[in-house]
């Protein structure tokens, strides 16, 4: 067996109303002044205010940060920061979706003041020490609260990562009564952007594919295969919003250890330029790059189908991976997101521009089973078109 790395969240909770508990787990954790950094969204929803009577409960004194913006770009990092530091907060919560925690993870290990943010993009670069950090997600999607990634938009269109095991937090706090209240095309996206990383986690041509990540790979499959209609069309099913968000939790450990691929990469330019959600850019490729690799590296694709789609167990080979590839693409159409790029008014010109950036995302694509050139990125956003 070739060696890995494996690298998770010190702890994770989960459970329903595990959010009552976060008033204690600071008191232990971080001290008695942290930084809570959300987004207006989360504001509107009531569960800030649920989660600030616990921390209240507990005389710990809370800076709010609601401030956060979808892929956020450097300077909304930076203001959370100098925030941080002027306060002088003892550690950081994040509440929300994958943009609030991935600005919560940056702000905890910037506020030290020991580095910045222009100097730790790509892998590795970022080595700490941070402060205390808890992570609690509202979506099951993003897995962000077991990931050592933080994604930043830089300048107008690019977005860039810091990845460093230093970003992992000490607590991942899951709480399925948090999603209850998720609209059906963010359960949607979310929920097909989270079966995205244990696809491409179990698939993935880096050297540190490993057991583990294949395994919460395929229970990760297993739990949303069942669960992303109902979670959708059902939104207040408990047991269907729990596989979610254990679901996505699972395929974060998975992919944070054995990174995702061609579909991200190829999504990034869509929500860059067009700004259109993570979740719903990996879901419009997503068949379209599945496809393209089953040409020459079916096997993966063959062995998760019948994780998900039960009634697939029957086909072999080529054709179980192939029809896995179209039951993806009959799945986000029955969750109600869009079938294609057109749909999105994305102008077909536009495409050679898309596959020009899909090329600098270097870190994700050498993870890809089977190489993508230019004109095989040009060739997937036509057929994606």
């Amino acid at each position: 067996m070739d060696a890995f790395t494996f690298n998770t969240s010190k702890s994770i909770q989960f459970g329903v109303g595990a959010l009552g508990r976060i008033g204690e787990l600071v008191r232990q954790q971080i001290g008695d002044c942290v930084m809570l950094v959300t987004d207006p969204g989360m504001m509107a929803t009531g569960i800030v205010e649920k989660a600030l009577q616990p921390l209240q409960d507990a005389g710990v004194t809370v800076e709010l940060f609601a401030d956060v913006e979808a892929d956020p770009p450097e300077r909304v990092v930076l203001k959370a920061t100098e925030h941080a530091i002027s306060v002088g907060v003892s550690g950081v919560i994040g509440l929300g979706g994958g943009s609030s925690l991935d600005v919560a993870k940056l702000v905890a290990l910037l506020a030290r003041g020991e580095e910045q943010l222009m100097d730790i993009y790509g892998v590795g670069n970022a080595k700490g020490p941070r402060l205390p950090l808890i992570l609690v997600p509202t979506t099951a999607g993003t897995g962000s609260e077991v990931t050592p990634i933080s994604i930043v938009t830089t300048g107008k269109n690019e977005k860039m990562g810091v990845v460093s095991p230093v970003l992992l937090p000490d607590i991942a706090l899951l709480d399925p009564e948090l999603t209850y209240g998720l609209p059906p095309h963010i359960t949607a996206a979310t929920g097909i952007d989270a079966m995205v990383h244990a696809i491409e986690a179990y698939a993935s041509a880096s050297p540190n594919n490993n057991p583990v990540s294949r395994m919460l790979a395929v229970q990760a499959l297993t739990l949303m295969g069942r669960s992303i209609l109902k979670a959708v069309h059902e939104g207040k099913n408990v047991e269907a919003r729990s596989d979610m968000l254990l679901g996505s939790m699972l395929a974060g450990q998975a992919f944070a250890n054995s990174p995702v691929a061609a579909v991200h990469a190829l999504a990034y330019p869509l929500g860059g330029h067009f700004h259109i959600p993570h979740g719903l850019s990996n879901a419009l490729v997503l068949p379209h790059v599945l496809r393209f690799n089953a040409v020459t590296a079916p096997q993966p694709y063959a062995e998760l189908a019948p994780y998900v789609f039960p009634n697939l167990a029957d086909m072999e080979g080529q054709e179980r991976a192939a029809a896995f590839c179209d039951r993806l693409a009959d799945l986000s159409l029955a969750c109600g997101l869009q079938p294609n790029l057109r749909a999105m008014n994305i102008p077909e010109d536009f495409l050679p521009r898309l596959a020009s950036d899909a090329m600098n995302q270097t870190r994700l694509l050498v993870n890809n089973p089977r190489p993508v050139s230019e004109a095989d990125a040009l060739a997937i956003y036509r057929a994606a078109f």
